[in-house]
C-alpha cells in the first residue's frame, strides 16, 4: 500500500523543486548564457555575491531555466543574501521555466524572514502557481504559522482551492501541522471543505494518523462517522475508523472510536477486527511487499484488539450476505458469515488467533459456505500460492491450535473441500503430514470437491490456468493414499481459469 504525506497535492510541486533547485539545474545539456550572481546564490557564496553586485553584474540574470539569484537565495532561506539582491533591485515577482517566483520557494520551506522581505518589495502573496497552489498552502504544509498569518494579512484566501479541489488546510492537516491547523479554522477555513477525491481535512489528518490534528478537527466540527467514497457506484467507500485502522494508526483508531465511532460498523463492508489480519500480514501479491504499514501512535495492533473488545468490538461477529471480496488479497474464502477469526487463521497469524482466543472467539464458526477456519488455515482458499501471507511454519502452528479446541478435521464444505484440499492447493507438505497423523480420514479427504479437484489433482497443480504441480506435496499425498489403500490413477481435471467468464456474460456485463 503506498501512501502520500502531502495530500497527493505536492508531488509534481516537490519533485520540481528538489530535482531542479537541487542539482544546479545545468544538467539539461541546453548551453545557457553566463549567470555568475545566480551561480553564486545557487553555491551560497555570499561573498561573490556581493562582490559581483558591487561590479554591477545583472541583477536578474537567469539560469538556464531562468532560475535568477533571487530565487536561490529563497530557496536556502538566505535572507543576507536575499536583502542584498533586493536591495539591488532584484524582480521579486521573477517566474522560472516552473512557474515559480521566490516567494513560493520562501514559503515552500518556511522562510518567514524571506518571505516578509519579498512581500515588503512587492512580491504577490496571492501569486499561483501552475497547478494552482497558492503560498498560503506551500506555508500550510512548512508548519510556519507566522508566515501563515502573515499570507493571511496580506488577504491571502483560506478557501482557495487547487486543481485537485484541496484546500490549505488539507495541506496542513495532511502534515499534522495543529497550531497552524487552528490558525486557519480562526481564519474561516471550511473544515468540512471536500477535495475532488471526497477528502476532508480531517480525513488527511486521519489517513496520516496525526492525532493531535484530527482531534482539533473533531472539535472543531468534524463527524467522526462521515462515509468517504471514492469512485463510481458506491466503491471504494471507508470511514475515519477504516482509514485508521487500514494505515497502523492504532492510539488514532481508539480515539476515534471514543469521540463516537462504531467499532461494529459495517457500512464498508468490514469490522476493524475482520480488516486487522490483512493489515498486520498482507499478501505480497497486493503491492506491499508482504509488509505491515508503519502507523504511527504507541499502541501495538495486538493492544488495539484489546482495547476495541473493551469498548464493544464482537469478536464472533459473521458478515453479512453480501459482502464483497476482502481487498487487497489473493484469498478466495468467502467472506460471507466469516468471522474475524476465519480470517486471522487464512493468514496463519497465531498471535492474533491467541488473543482473538484469549478474548472470547470461538474458534469453530464457518463462513456462510462451511469453510471453517481449520480449512483456511490449512490453505484452503489459495490462488497464489507463494503470494499469501504466512509460511508453512506458521499454518502447522495454526492447525495445531485450532485442533487444539476442539476443530473437526474431517470437516467438508459446501464445495466439497476439506483441510486437506486446502494443505494440497497452498503447497504446504508438512501441513498434509500433520493432517494425516492428527487423523483426517482419507475415506473424506481423498474424494474430488464440486470442480473435480481432489487433494492430489490440486497438489499436482490443476488450480488455475497454467499447471504448476509441487512434488513434495505431491509425494506426501501419494504416500498417503497408497498407506490406505487407494488408487492414485484416473483422468486429471481440466485446467480452467477461475476468473474466466463465459462470453455470452462478459458481453452482457456492465462496464
Amino acid at each position: 500500500m503506498s501512501r502520500q504525506t502531502s495530500c497527493g497535492l505536492l508531488a509534481s510541486f516537490a519533485n520540481a523543486a528538489l530535482g531542479v533547485f537541487g542539482t544546479g539545474l545545468c544538467g539539461l545539456g541546453i548551453a545557457a548564457p553566463p549567470s555568475p550572481l545566480a551561480d553564486a546564490a545557487e553555491h551560497r557564496d555570499r561573498a561573490k555575491v556581493e562582490q559581483l553586485l558591487r561590479g554591477g553584474s545583472p541583477v536578474d540574470a537567469p539560469q538556464v531555466d531562468r532560475t535568477t539569484a533571487l530565487h536561490w537565495a529563497a530557496y536556502h532561506d538566505d535572507a543576507e543574501i536575499a536583502a542584498a539582491l533586493v536591495k539591488a533591485g532584484a524582480n521579486v515577482n521573477a517566474l522560472n521555466r516552473y512557474g515559480m517566483p521566490p516567494l513560493a520557494l520562501a514559503c515552500s520551506n518556511g522562510g518567514a524572514a524571506v518571505a516578509k522581505l519579498l512581500i515588503e518589495a512587492g512580491a504577490d502573496a496571492n501569486t499561483r502557481l501552475n497547478g494552482g497552489e497558492t503560498m498560503l498552502m506551500l506555508a500550510s504544509r512548512s508548519g510556519n504559522v507566522d508566515l501563515a498569518k502573515m499570507l493571511l494579512s496580506r488577504g491571502a484566501n483560506p478557501n482557495a482551492r487547487e486543481r485537485a479541489g484541496q484546500s490549505a488546510l488539507m495541506w496542513a492537516a495532511a502534515e499534522g501541522h495543529t497550531a497552524l491547523i487552528r490558525a486557519l479554522l480562526d481564519a474561516g477555513a471550511e473544515c468540512n471543505a471536500k477535495s475532488e477525491s471526497g477528502f476532508t481535512p480531517f480525513l488527511f489528518a486521519v489517513r496520516q494518523g496525526h492525532l493531535e490534528a484530527a482531534r482539533t478537527f473533531l472539535a472543531a466540527g468534524a463527524d467522526v462517522n462521515a462515509m468517504l467514497t471514492r469512485g463510481g457506484r458506491g466503491a471504494n467507500r471507508t470511514t475515519p475508523l477504516m482509514l485508521a485502522v487500514q494505515n497502523g494508526h492504532f492510539e488514532l483508531a481508539i480515539a476515534l472510536i471514543d469521540s463516537g465511532a462504531d467499532p461494529n460498523d459495517l457500512r464498508t463492508g468490514f469490522t476493524p477486527l475482520h480488516m486487522l489480519p490483512g493489515v498486520r500480514k498482507p499478501d505480497s501479491s497486493d503491492g506491499s511487499d508482504g509488509a505491515a504499514p508503519q502507523g504511527a501512535g504507541h499502541l501495538s495492533s495486538l493492544d488495539f484488539v484489546r482495547e476495541i473488545v473493551k469498548r464493544g468490538a464482537n469478536v464472533n461477529l459473521r458478515l453479512p450476505k453480501g459482502t464483497p471480496k476482502m481487498p487487497a488479497t489473493s484469498s478466495t474464502v468467502g467472506t460471507e458469515g466469516a468471522t474475524p477469526m476465519l480470517f486471522a487463521a487464512d493468514r496463519s497469524d497465531v498471535p492474533l488467533m491467541r488473543l482473538l482466543l484469549e478474548l472470547g472467539a470461538d474458534p469453530l464458526i464457518p463462513n456462510f459456505n462451511n469453510t471453517a477456519p481449520l480449512m483456511a488455515a490449512a490453505g484452503l482458499g489459495t490462488k497464489e500460492a507463494m503470494e499469501e501471507a504466512g509460511e508453512e511454519s506458521e499454518a502447522v502452528e495454526a492447525v495445531n491450535l485450532l485442533l487444539d479446541r476442539g476443530a473437526d478435521i474431517n470437516g467438508v464444505d459446501n464445495n466439497g473441500d476439506t483441510a486437506m484440499h486446502g494443505a494440497a492447493e497452498n503447497m504446504y507438505p508438512r501441513v498434509v503430514n500433520l493432517l494425516a497423523q492428527r487423523g483426517a480420514d482419507p475415506a473424506v479427504w481423498s474424494k474430488p470437491n464440486k470442480q473435480g479437484r481432489t487433494p492430489l489433482f490440486l497438489a499436482e497443480g490443476y488450480v488455475g490456468s497454467e499447471l504448476r504441480p509441487d512434488p513434495p506435496t505431491i509425494a506426501a499425498i501419494t504416500k498417503l493414499m497408497v498407506a490406505a489403500g487407494l488408487s492414485t490413477d484416473g483422468p486429471r481435471p481440466e485446467i480452467i481459469d477461475p476468473n474466466e467468464r463465459p462470453a455470452a456474460k462478459a458481453s452482457a456485463t456492465p462496464k
